[in-house]
């Protein structure tokens, strides 16, 4: 299947989402989930396959197990291409348009340790805070779990404080659902957002890694 756009039915469907997180609105409009947002993001995804991992596209339930909001479905569609567990390039699309991203999130505390080092090393941590310097200036922001003040040991003045706050860090960017979307646009948007976020992703991969299996 080429990809020729995101229809404007895939934006509608989840702002009735928004509205109506039920089963029977699921049930009622499976067929628009399926045909304007899963195919062509599919699509997307296999224009890119060979530059990029083979992706993964979530499932849109929820898992409401420990959660005390029990809506069954997630309000947006992901899909994540892995580098390394944890580590690679994300887009989501939902009533808001397209969100495209990268970096990584920390799944054990030695993860989040080895970003730390090399955040507080000169020439790596010099060297990230210019590649996000780069990405604020084309548009991204930066995301990712981050402790509310500073982690222990690190001191108040560290020239790399904001850094050094966060457990795993991503960036992102979002494209509202404008015309652009509806055409093959999208692809180019995506493509050359994820070329500009893998200096990100290489310097993860580099000082991070996945995280180690204990």
């Amino acid at each position: 299947m080429r990809f020729t756009g995101f229809p404007d039915e895939a934006f509608a469907f989840y702002e009735g989402l928004e509205a109506d997180n039920s089963k029977t609105y699921w049930t009622a409009h499976k067929q628009v989930y399926e045909e304007c947002v899963r195919a062509p993001l599919r699509a997307l995804l296999e224009e890119l396959a060979g530059a990029y991992p083979e992706p993964k596209i979530f499932r849109p339930y929820r898992d409401v197990r420990f959660s005390p909001d029990k809506s069954p479905y997630k309000t947006h569609q992901g899909a994540f291409c892995a580098v390394a567990e944890g580590v690679g390039f994300y887009l989501q699309i939902d009533a808001d348009g397209l969100y495209v991203a990268g970096g990584f999130h920390a799944h054990t505390r030695d993860q989040t340790a080895r970003y730390r080092a090399a955040v507080d090393a000169e020439a790596t941590g010099a060297q990230l805070e210019k590649i996000m310097k780069t990405l604020a200036r084309q548009g991204f922001t930066p995301g990712g779990d981050m402790v509310k003040t500073r982690p222990r040991g690190c001191p108040a003045d560290h020239p790399r404080l904001e850094l050094m706050r966060h457990e795993s860090l991503t960036a992102g960017r979002r494209h509202p659902p404008t015309e652009a979307l509806s055409t093959r646009a999208a692809l180019d948007l995506v493509r050359t957002d994820w070329r500009r976020l893998r200096p990100l992703v290489d310097w993860v991969l580099a000082n991070v890694g996945a995280f180690e299996m204990v």
